[in-house]
């Protein structure tokens, strides 16, 4: 079965129907870096670079009579987002319109959409609620819709995430609800901790690296043997070089604190002024997890919101992902 992934950043949920048996002949990304790492580890995959807004004939982008079964992606959600500004007039906001564009073109078997799970409480600027909207245009053009609220965290990822995901079935389909709610996949009887996921790895300081060479030890647990495969060779590894001040503060943080905890002396300071405390506190900021628990949510700004459960040093980005 083929699927097209439209706003597909760096591949993540295009991986993930590969591993279920799909093929993926087109993938839209607008950010060049994310598709250029998504044509890196795609090789079959057409990768077009570019505003999904200016594509007016979809079925264009494939040669002719090509079946498409599926439709899956993630449309920009940072006007949805409970932790930004939920600017009713974001047209970040609109952009799940050109998703249904492309639904109604190629009249896929199904589509997977998945945002934040701010889209349910958003409103537009006349008041609408956004879901309402999303189901009103679905069934437009001839779908059924359901919504489920997924944990990555019950699904073997070390993180906390939750997100929401609109699928939807072709009315001349069955629509079975049961069988759209998947089943957990935990390695073993528990969630997957930040000690299981990432312990195996080199226990560099600030300013260290473990770049490019080879795991000084065996996988310890099922997660990182399965996140290793036939990979022998550690990437990525490389700690920021803190200053000796923030190095200080990370002594200072505990399990489930963060910068917000510490004493007046080893808070932040004035950009400009460093004899002034900062006036802005994030609770998140230089949070030092438990090992023994899922990660909280990481964004994309990690390199300032978290800290190794053990050493005094944010995480690497191979830590990180």
């Amino acid at each position: 079965m083929k699927v097209i992934d439209l706003f597909a950043g760096c591949g993540g949920l295009s991986l993930g129907f590969e591993m279920a048996g799909f093929e993926i002949p087109l993938a839209i990304e607008k950010d060049e870096w994310a598709s250029e790492t998504y044509r890196y580890n795609h090789k079959n995959t057409n990768v077009i670079t570019g505003d999904i807004t200016e594509i007016t004939n979809p079925l264009e982008l494939l040669p002719p009579n090509t079946e498409i079964d599926g439709i899956i992606g993630g449309p920009p959600c940072q006007g949805f987002s409970l932790s930004g500004n939920r600017d009713p007039k974001d047209p970040r906001n609109s952009l799940f319109m050109d998703f249904v564009r492309f639904v109604k073109a190629f009249k896929p078997k199904f589509f997977v959409m998945e945002n934040v799970t701010g889209i349910l409480s958003m409103k537009t600027k006349n008041g609408e609620l956004v879901k309402d909207l999303i189901y009103e245009e679905y069934k437009k053009a001839g779908y059924n819709l359901d919504v489920k609220i997924l944990n990555a965290a019950e699904y073997g990822v070390p993180q906390t995430r939750i997100r929401v995901f609109f699928i939807g079935i072709r009315e001349d389909l069955p629509f079975d609800l049961d069988k759209l709610a998947p089943t957990p996949f935990l390695f073993g009887e528990d969630q997957v901790t930040i000690e299981q996921a990432i312990m195996d790895l080199p226990q560099i300081g600030s300013g260290e690296s473990f770049d490019g060479k080879e795991y000084t030890s065996t996988p310890q647990t099922r997660y990182q043997k399965m996140i290793r495969g036939n990979n022998n060779i550690i990437q990525n590894h490389t700690s920021m070089k803190h200053t000796k001040r923030l190095i200080e503060r990370f002594e200072q943080i505990k399990f489930g604190q963060s910068v917000a905890d510490v004493s007046k002396e080893f808070q932040q300071r004035q950009r400009g002024d460093a004899s002034k405390v900062s006036g802005k506190v994030y609770s998140q900021n230089n949070m030092r997890p438990y090992p023994n628990k899922p990660s909280p949510t990481i964004p994309a700004s990690f390199q300032s919101n978290f800290i190794h459960p053990y050493l005094n040093r944010n995480y690497t980005a191979r830590e990180r992902c």
